[in-house]
């Protein structure tokens, strides 16, 4: 008898995993998540296991029943990654890379020889004699959560006192954001898909468009080949995101993912290979999927939940107005301000493709009603 599929365990089970049980059913790929609810947006639709991430007897018991051990948070502790890896179980990407989408820090110390931000790590505000700045929790924050601008000595000791460590990096006022998904597999093999731009409401991307349309040729160029070049620094195996600021013509790294991410989404329809497929293929060690686009313009629209409880019902009136409109609903409670979903539309016409997704994006909120 061949072999069977190998099972693919995924430490939680949120979002992320839900659009990654598509491509692994299509491609045959066993998932097992390990969730902390049953209720949880992926383990409503797939295999799982409920426990705690952070128990590392409850990680090892799951790990036992997988080939290969993968991601979709930065949350569980690294101290669990190396024990798994030291008791021999395959997880991808490795706690070396791993670190790197945990630890702001260490981040900016391994890419130092990149273009980044001027960074500090302080303990007393008077360390930092220009401001503003920015100030981040070393490790924790996403979505704008654990990010502040401080202006003078007072608000960065604010932030010192609840943190006890920060990382303290100079303000660069760029003038708009990509991010640039990268994959790559244990032999070496790497892609990028187009850069996206970003689109940022107090903290937290609302819509992504790729390419990214206010980008160059030349950075377009510039800004694959530094992922590409950061995902080989660090030996990442999987799927990685690399956040950019772009000022002028220069290029600052911001933030990196070690998952598919938010910026991504796009890839489902708008990629003839899905980033979610590409991960799987990635921690496989499969030959990786073509990353060109479908459509000349991808945009991406996050919904944010609102007033609107019913998600259903607008199907109605978004479905018959936009027939090419594709919906991705994550089956999680409705609360304000939090990602429930996002839309993804294809097109030609920027104008036009951000005038729907936005229009789609105000009628599922509750903001408009016709």
């Amino acid at each position: 008898m061949s072999k069977p599929f190998p099972t693919v365990g995924v430490i939680g089970a949120g979002q992320l995993a839900r659009m990654s049980i598509a491509p692994a059913t299509a491609l045959g790929i066993n998932l097992l998540l390990l969730a902390n609810d049953s209720n949880d947006s992926a383990a409503q639709i797939s295999h799982h296991v409920v426990g705690d991430y952070k128990d590392l007897e409850t990680v090892r018991a799951f790990a036992r029943k997988c080939d290969v051990v993968t991601f979709e948070h930065e949350l569980i502790p690294l101290s669990i990654i190396k024990a798994l890896e030291a008791d021999g179980v395959v997880v991808r990407p490795s706690s070396a890379s791993f670190l790197y989408s945990q630890d702001k820090a260490a981040m900016r110390e391994r890419l130092k020889s990149f273009p980044s931000p001027k960074s500090w790590v302080v303990t007393d505000a008077s360390q930092i004699t220009t401001f503003p700045v920015i100030a981040k929790a070393i490790s924790g924050g996403y979505d704008g959560r654990g990010v502040w601008r401080v202006n003078d000595g007072l608000e960065l000791t604010a932030v010192i006192k609840e943190l006890g460590k920060v990382l303290v990096e100079e303000l660069i006022e760029f003038d708009f954001e990509i991010a640039v998904m990268v994959a790559r597999s244990p032999h070496g093999q790497a892609t990028t898909w187009s850069p996206t731009q970003t689109v940022q409401r107090d903290g937290i991307c609302t819509m992504t468009i790729s390419p990214a349309p206010l980008l160059s040729d030349e950075l377009n160029q510039k800004a694959q080949k530094l992922a590409l070049d950061i995902a080989a620094e660090i030996g990442v195996i999987g799927v990685m995101a690399v956040e950019i600021f772009v000022k002028g013509e220069d290029l600052f790294v911001n933030e990196l993912a070690m998952r598919p991410h938010n910026s991504g989404h796009w890839t489902i329809e708008g990629a003839v290979t899905s980033q979610f497929e590409q991960h799987l293929r990635a921690v496989l060690d499969l030959p990786l999927g073509s990353p060109e686009m479908t459509a000349p313009i991808a945009v991406m629209g996050n919904i944010l939940g609102g007033e609107k409880r019913d998600m259903y019902r607008p199907y109605l009136h978004l479905m018959a107005r936009t027939p090419s409109l594709k919906f991705h609903h994550y089956m999680k409670e409705v609360r304000s301000g939090r990602k429930i979903g996002h839309v993804n539309l294809l097109g030609d016409n920027l104008v036009e493709l951000t005038q729907e997704v936005q229009h789609a994006l105000d009628y599922l909120s509750g903001e408009i009603d016709e």
